[in-house]
């Protein structure tokens, strides 16, 4: 397996097509054929094209940041801040866990989503209540959202955490039992794992590591108890569906393909949501 020429540390099966150098997803610009360097793509610049035709492409078509773990750090700050914010006010935890329908209180009031708590489903993406589960989840963003944010840009690496999220919160709410809380950035992180699979056996990569480690974690979501495995599921689904639209989108319909499929993604989750709803109300 080759090893980048400007980060030897990383193997890829790409090369430049001008130069044929190997180049890793954080170097690979998207050019009318396959993929060049960014040396090529500043020696070609001066062609007499606009500025935005040589601007610097992800493999997904998305913009070349200076800072490729920019979002990845915007989320994982939101957690964390979430966090501390439960541990300064553990009630929160009620106020914004995913629950279905449920009484609370000695008044017994009744909250969760179908009573319109709908940013329940939302703000359980970024919930977390034990050192353990943030702690596991955010070296697992950390490791896997970096290099799919440089892969895929900023816009689309975001859509792809928070449709991923969403989708694992809606099979929850669907499936589980109305009164069970969830928590946890799970759904989202299961759908970076489902996305970095794609990613890798489009760029020829070494899929082994990434499958042993997906597939263990897969054991015990099903082995472990008081684990909400449809978080996982969803998210997953989610996070494949959306990856293979983005990397393997028509070049003349990039656009249309990667957003429609969201928005495919998005109704979808919302039907799972609104049937739920119907079923407990």
């Amino acid at each position: 397996m080759d090893h980048c020429y400007r980060h030897p540390g990383r193997e890829t099966g790409i090369r430049c097509t001008r130069c044929e150098r190997p180049i890793c997803p954080e170097c690979m610009i998207s050019a009318s054929v396959g993929f060049q360097c960014p040396d090529c793509v500043r020696e070609g610049s001066g062609t007499g094209h606009p500025p935005a035709a040589s601007r610097p492409r992800t493999v997904a078509g998305g913009t070349v940041a200076a800072d490729p773990r920019l979002v990845t750090k915007v989320l994982l700050a939101i957690n964390v801040a979430l966090f501390v914010a439960v541990l300064a006010r553990e009630s929160l935890v009620n106020d914004l866990a995913l629950v279905g329908l449920a009484s609370s209180g000695t008044d017994l009031q009744v909250v969760g989503v179908a009573d319109g708590e709908w940013y329940r489903l939302v703000t359980a993406m970024f919930l977390h209540q034990e050192v353990w589960h943030i702690g596991f989840n955010m070296l697992l963003l950390w490791w896997l959202g970096g290099p799919l944010e440089a892969a895929l840009g900023r816009a689309r690496y975001l859509a792809l955490y928070l449709l991923s999220g969403l989708a694992g919160s809606a099979l929850t709410y669907l499936l589980a039992a109305p009164n069970q809380p969830s928590l946890g950035a799970s759904g989202a992180i299961y759908g970076l794992f489902g996305a970095t699979v794609v990613l890798m056996r489009r760029m020829n990569q070494d899929m082994r590591p990434i499958l042993v480690l997906l597939g263990l974690n897969l054991v015990l979501t099903f082995v472990l108890s008081g684990i909400a495995w449809q978080a996982h599921v969803g998210g997953l689904v989610a996070g494949v569906l959306i990856a293979v639209a983005m990397v393997h989108a028509p070049r003349e319909r990039r656009t249309l393909v990667q957003y429609g499929t969201c928005g495919l993604v998005l109704l979808a989750t919302a039907g799972l949501v609104v049937a739920r709803t119907a079923m407990l109300t």
